[in-house]
């Protein structure tokens, strides 16, 4: 399985950005799908996640209200809508497919067995 994010980039405070994940190797529609971050000097932190169908969505408190999670299983995609952003979204974002699919365990890192190589989002204030 091949996961590559793209459309990070350097962006103004208060601005959007929309983050895309391509998946190929798997069926895109038999996982949940997270979105991580790794902010500088920091441990990687739960983004957002979507069911396999994209029904459900569970999001950070800290990107609640700005970051939208929303996927296209017949295109094998996975974005990210970030609006207003903030300084403090600086990171290294991931996408990964979390296998087994297990939505109670959506936030746990440890439970995506797919990952993507990151793109990064700067925010200047």
């Amino acid at each position: 399985a091949q996961l590559v994010e793209s459309g990070g980039g350097l962006v103004q405070a208060g601005g959007s950005l929309r983050l895309s994940c391509s998946v190929s190797g798997l069926t895109l529609g038999d996982f949940t799908m997270g979105w991580f971050r790794q902010p500088p000097g920091k441990e990687r932190e739960f983004v957002a996640a979507t069911t396999r169908s994209g029904e459900y969505t569970d999001y950070a408190d800290s990107v609640k209200g700005r970051f939208t999670i929303s996927r296209d299983n017949a295109r094998n995609t996975v974005s990210l809508q970030m609006h207003s952003v903030k300084p403090e979204d600086t990171s290294l974002y991931y996408c990964a497919a979390q296998r087994p699919s297990k939505w109670s365990t959506r936030r746990w890192d440890e439970m995506y067995a797919y990952w993507g190589q990151g793109t990064q989002v700067t925010v200047s204030s």
